[in-house]
């Protein structure tokens, strides 16, 4: 299908949408260069040694000049998620950056993928923007294919968690009016299937397409088709006029570990019907193989994906705004700045290997090792005033990788078998971090060091600092004590095993004897 000489750019490689695109694009024949703000988001991921990536941002046009150079096909998937509200004006000058660039360098296509929206009405903000940015592409003299999608359905999607956590958690769902709006939603597989085959539109193709699953649904039915995929009952839900969208913006936030601050374009996005107005792309584009995934088919996919542990990307990879980005600044840089440090060491006859085992499924189903109320209240704390929580969760149950999402934390940097340092993105006046290290003791077994670093911000961060003190030496010091007794308990259980395992033939040989 593809030419092997052909070149692709992707933006939004550290996404959801084009964590994906990349390896499919690769499997089609494509050279792939990715445009990344921090490649070393990308050192973990098992195809980066197959793309060209360059460190840039759609803010420097000279950045994104260079990496136009030689591509053909422009993948233009970054957009606001977040809780900014003045985000508007700089995707508009985004996207002009992204047009100009690609005309002056001989880009033959850019293909962005944007959201259905009503074609009269007032627009959400969110929606508002994505149009805008479609249009300065399709406006910039190099043929573009602006696809609109609704409701993405897969394992890891922002709609598919949302649906999940509010089916899960409520028996009865007393919901917004717009649970009973038609949604037409599509599988990931679908959308990236589309992605991939807009390379091939004729040159004079220059327009938006809308695309959709072959299901069109209202919210409610989507939740309780889940039930059934899930093996739950279907829940009662009840439509009230009073929950307006910011209220249920909150309620999402308080209820899915889904933040409030993504939780809601969202919701504004269904406020109206979200289904296509035209299928035209299928004179371009036939469908895949075997027909467009109905939605049944592909939240049962999703559910196979999460049990498997085969999510390739989520939408807890998305980051905070509001979140500090910056990197940990080295010891020597302290100087001169307020720090507030809790160090812990252990030793324990626990092997490296086996405290690091512990250390790296740290968080998520396996929780933090020490009072549990107390991470459980901050967690909700933090989503009160509209942080992650603690229910982000993380992506695989045993495997970290730099920039996965880790409840309330992110990780920042690995250095695998010996280091993690996780940067804090819940809400606190000031940055904070939290260290583990194995290393192999002298003599036999390991040391494991913890360290707690937070800079304040301002009088609010010293106070807060101060307040939470008296519980670091019940939290941290826990954690401590547990992380390294799981880690020994775990190399005693499997030399118990390998014993039986051992004794086992000589009693089978001691039983035909006799």
């Amino acid at each position: 299908m593809a030419d092997t000489k052909r070149l692709a750019l992707v933006t939004g490689a550290t996404g959801y949408i084009g964590g994906r695109l990349v390896p499919r694009l690769l499997a089609a024949g494509f050279g792939v260069r990715v445009l990344v703000r921090s490649p070393e988001k990308l050192r973990d991921v098992p195809w980066a040694g197959d793309v060209d990536i360059v460190e840039g941002d759609l803010d420097d046009r000279e950045s994104i000049a260079g990496a136009c150079e030689g591509v053909d096909v422009f993948y233009y998937l970054v957009h606001s998620m977040g809780g900014k509200k003045d985000f508007e004006e700089p995707e508009k000058q985004a996207a002009q950056n992204v047009a100009a660039a690609a005309a002056q360098a001989g880009v033959k296509r850019i293909v962005y993928l944007g959201g259905l929206h009503p074609l009269t009405g007032d627009l959400s903000p969110h929606l508002r923007s994505r149009v805008a940015v479609g249009r300065i592409l399709l406006d910039s003299g190099v043929p573009t294919a602006a696809l609109q999608a609704g409701v993405v359905i897969g394992s890891g999607s922002t709609s598919f968690e949302m649906i999940r956590h509010l089916t899960d958690v409520l028996p009865y769902m007393p919901a917004p009016k717009w649970v009973r709006n038609r949604i037409q939603p599509i599988a990931v597989r679908d959308v990236l299937y589309y992605l991939v085959n807009c390379a091939d539109l004729p040159d004079d193709v220059n327009r938006t397409f809308d695309i959709g699953g072959p299901d069109v649904l209202r919210y409610g039915q989507m939740m309780n088709g889940y039930a059934l995929e899930a093996g739950l009952k279907q829940r009662p839900i009840a439509s009230l006029p009073v929950l307006t969208p910011w209220l249920a913006s909150q309620w999402v936030n308080l209820v899915t570990p889904i933040p409030r601050a993504i939780a809601t374009p969202i919701i504004a996005s269904l406020q109206f019907d979200c289904v296509t107005h035209e299928h035209d792309i299928r004179d371009f584009i036939p469908d895949p193989e075997g027909g467009l995934t109905r939605y049944r088919k592909a939240v049962r996919l999703a559910l196979e994906k999460m049990k498997s542990g085969e999510v390739e990307t989520s939408w807890q990879d998305a980051l905070v705004d509001g979140a500090v980005s910056d990197p940990l600044p080295s010891d020597p840089d302290w100087a001169g700045h307020t720090v507030y440090l809790d160090v812990k060491r252990r030793e324990t006859d626990a092997s490296p290997a086996d405290l690091w085992a512990v250390i790296e499924g740290i968080g998520g189903d396996n929780g933090w090792y020490s009072f549990p109320l107390a991470w459980a209240v901050r967690g909700w704390m933090d989503k009160i005033v509209g942080g992650v929580g603690l229910r982000r969760g993380r992506r695989n149950a045993k495997r970290l990788n730099i920039g996965d999402a880790l409840d309330f934390w992110r990780v920042e940097a690995i250095d695998r078998g010996e280091f993690l340092r996780l940067r804090a993105e819940m809400r606190v006046p000031g940055r904070a971090w939290l260290e583990m290290r194995a290393t192999p003791r002298e003599g036999g077994g390991s040391v494991y060091d913890q360290r707690a670093i937070f800079f304040p911000m301002g009088l609010g961060g010293r106070l807060y600092w101060f307040a939470i003190l008296p519980f670091h030496g019940v939290i941290f010091n826990g954690m401590a004590n547990r992380i390294t007794a799981t880690a020994l308990a775990s190399e005693e259980e499997r030399a118990s095993d390998s014993s039986r395992a051992a004794d086992a033939p000589s009693e089978a040989v001691s039983g035909q004897a006799a």
